[in-house]
């Protein structure tokens, strides 16, 4: 939850896909004071069968800048080979390398001010993504 003096951060994911929340990536939170300050890990977390991630660590005050990693190859290498729907719905499109997703992880850098919440959604399929600023 945010406070006067600090920010704080919200996910979810959607394969869009499947049309269907991304249940078990794991995501790592980081945050820096500045543009020039290093990179501080504060932990992570996993979504759960609703896509969200409930439990991301408060960031620190001071806080100008966050960094959200998804690790999305696992999710792909684990979900879509052993989705038959999906292998159908995706029967035209290119086939996603062996090792999973094109993408193996997505890392999203954003700012923030103090007192303010941000969600962060992530629209996820094998072969591309998009962030906004959700509510």
């Amino acid at each position: 939850m945010s406070t006067a003096t600090t920010a704080s951060v919200s996910t979810h994911i959607l394969d869009t896909s499947v049309g269907r929340p991304a249940e078990g990536v794991a995501i790592s939170l980081a945050a820096r004071s500045g543009s020039d300050a290093e990179w501080i890990a504060l932990g992570g977390s996993a979504t759960d069968a609703d896509g969200r991630c409930k439990d991301l660590p408060a960031l620190p005050e001071g806080t100008t800048h966050v960094r959200l990693d998804f690790e999305v190859e696992t999710y792909f290498s684990t979900h879509q080979h052993s989705d038959k729907k999906q292998a159908e719905a995706q029967q035209d499109a290119p086939r996603v390398r062996d090792s999973g997703a094109f993408f193996p992880e997505v890392a999203i850098t954003f700012a923030v001010t103090p007192g303010e919440h941000y969600h962060v959604p992530l629209l996820l399929n094998p072969f591309g993504y998009s962030v906004y600023r959700g509510s």
